[in-house]
């Protein structure tokens, strides 16, 4: 259920399901006409409120897409109770929780700003992060992980132009928007880390936090787009969203090991709602009080109740597992 306190600041959300990646539209309270360098923050936030809602939207982008996988895994090990249950979860992270963080800290703006946020975090991917991850992972002996982040660079540089292109669209209003990219898919069942090295896999953690939270985000991006019009626009991110999630993610989440059996996703799930219940949300929740941002306080506080029913649906679900 929505929170009353973000309520008024949601219009229309519509739902996206785990099972399918299919093109899904929310309308956010963005003004069409707000300028481009600015975004839709209600009022001007701290900087630690705004890390610490950063940081919810990246574990709740984080916990849809994890959650998914486990949920395919409860399939095909024979718990398809399990699996609803963590699709159920996956979908309230990423429909509710994420949205409403991302509301509150104003992360979808113009499409002209949305793109110019895109083309900044796919440049970063590309030019530094993923070239880097590919230099450690070879000098720790783990050629795969080198392999799949140097490929993953590339790619990044492939979206980065597509938006760099898009904004030229958008911005001059000559030329034409790039067709999507298609995702091709990785199955990702339970099995071992594929990698040895410490670094390697602090490198995958962090790499797939960032993918799941830019499928996020450019699922919020192409809403923003049709709502204004821009159909050719929301196709190119939800494109784009597609291939971070199914692609870049799950090779990532394969090599990292990131899906047990449906007993131990259980119990890692568990700890990490309990987590995110008893402290994370709390410590956050506090910090925004006292410095007087009561609506995001209140949005932690009330997330941290739902985690709090999500670690008792977990534990519930672990505790009747055969």
């Amino acid at each position: 259920m929505l929170r009353h306190s973000i309520r008024p600041l949601l219009v229309g959300l519509c739902t996206l399901t785990a099972a399918s990646q299919a093109a899904t539209t929310v309308a956010l309270a963005v003004p069409a006409d707000q300028h481009p360098n600015t975004r839709t923050t209600p009022r001007a936030l701290r900087a630690q409120t705004l890390s610490d809602l950063t940081r919810a939207m990246k574990g709740e982008a984080f916990a849809y897409a994890s959650y998914s996988l486990y949920g395919a895994e409860a399939d095909r090990q024979g718990h398809p109770a399990v699996g609803r249950l963590f699709r159920a979860t996956a979908r309230t992270e990423l429909n509710e929780h994420l949205r409403q963080a991302a509301v509150l800290a104003g992360t979808v703006g113009t499409n002209a700003a949305n793109l110019r946020q895109a083309v900044n975090g796919e440049s970063y991917e590309h030019q530094v992060m993923y070239r880097g991850f590919a230099r450690q992972a070879r000098a720790d002996g783990d050629p795969a992980a080198a392999k799949l982040f140097t490929e993953l660079a590339a790619d990044e540089g492939r979206h980065r132009d597509a938006y760099r292109t898009a904004l030229t669209v958008v911005t001059t209003g000559r030329g034409t928007i790039p067709a999507p990219p298609t995702a091709s898919p990785v199955s990702v069942p339970a099995g071992l880390p594929k990698v040895k090295a410490a670094r390697t896999r602090t490198n995958l953690d962090t790499a797939m936090h960032g993918e799941a939270l830019a499928h996020a985000k450019y699922m919020l991006y192409a809403a923003r787009a049709r709502q204004t019009g821009r159909p050719a626009l929301a196709r190119l991110f939800e494109g784009t969203a597609g291939v971070e999630l199914r692609e870049h993610f799950a090779g990532e989440a394969a090599l990292a090991g990131l899906v047990g059996t449906t007993r131990k996703n259980l119990g890692k799930a568990v700890t990490g709602e309990r987590g995110e219940a008893r402290t994370l949300y709390p410590g956050f929740a506090n910090r925004a009080t006292a410095v007087g941002s009561t609506a995001v306080a209140r949005y932690f506080r009330d997330t941290a109740a739902d985690e709090a029913k999500h670690a008792a649906a977990f534990q519930q679900a672990l505790n009747q597992l055969r």
